[in-house]
């Protein structure tokens, strides 16, 4: 009876390590390689440098509030603002009352920065995820007087910057224009820099 139970077992064990060098160890290597081979900035997370130094993700926003730079969608995740490890949406619906007074709260604050006129929607609205790194052309172009204004650029190399930075479509049809606040940021401080004595 032993050997019979050994017998049955022997060819279990063997398919389950036989199946966790291929599934646990090659697939995942092999797609590792590949991924490294073919889109390695994407595979290690589609970071952007300033100076040699990572400064942040294409893919997660971050929390610009100087005059200076564009300001992205507001982030719901808690307790601090873009952070990657929780992210989430606030959960409140269109009629919820404390999501209305926050989108009042946040137009009076565009508004004040940057002065009257429809306030572009993913300016006072988070993201689903709370990590939103895009904004739409309006809302870039939104802004584009107060940064022209606060960094002594002319108001139209900031515009044609924005212009510059917005990315159409995946493949001509998934999705809508966007910009990358970051990188609209970072090619700011270049244009910035320039300028500089």
């Amino acid at each position: 009876m032993l050997k019979t139970t050994l017998q049955q077992l022997r060819p279990a064990i063997f398919m389950l390590v036989v199946l966790t060098l291929i599934t646990g160890l090659a697939y995942p290597a092999l797609i590792t390689g590949v991924a490294q081979a073919l889109f390695p900035g994407r595979a290690n997370g589609s970071l952007l440098t300033k100076d040699g130094t990572v400064v942040g993700s294409a893919l997660i926003g971050q929390p610009f509030a100087a005059p200076t730079h564009f300001w992205g969608r507001p982030s719901a995740t808690s307790p601090k603002p873009y952070d990657a490890s929780s992210s989430s949406g606030s959960n409140l619906g269109p009629t919820n009352p404390d999501f209305l007074s926050s989108v009042k709260d946040r137009v009076e604050a565009m508004r004040k920065e940057n002065g009257d006129g429809p306030v572009p929607v993913d300016l006072v609205t988070a993201s689903g995820s709370g990590l939103d790194p895009d904004i739409s052309p309006a809302a870039a172009f939104y802004q584009v007087a107060r940064v022209a204004k606060a960094t002594g650029l002319d108001q139209n190399a900031v515009r044609k910057l924005v212009e510059r930075n917005v990315e159409g479509r995946q493949f001509g049809v998934f999705g809508e224009p966007r910009v990358n606040v970051l990188k609209l940021n970072l090619a700011l401080d270049t244009l910035a820099g320039t300028k500089k004595p």
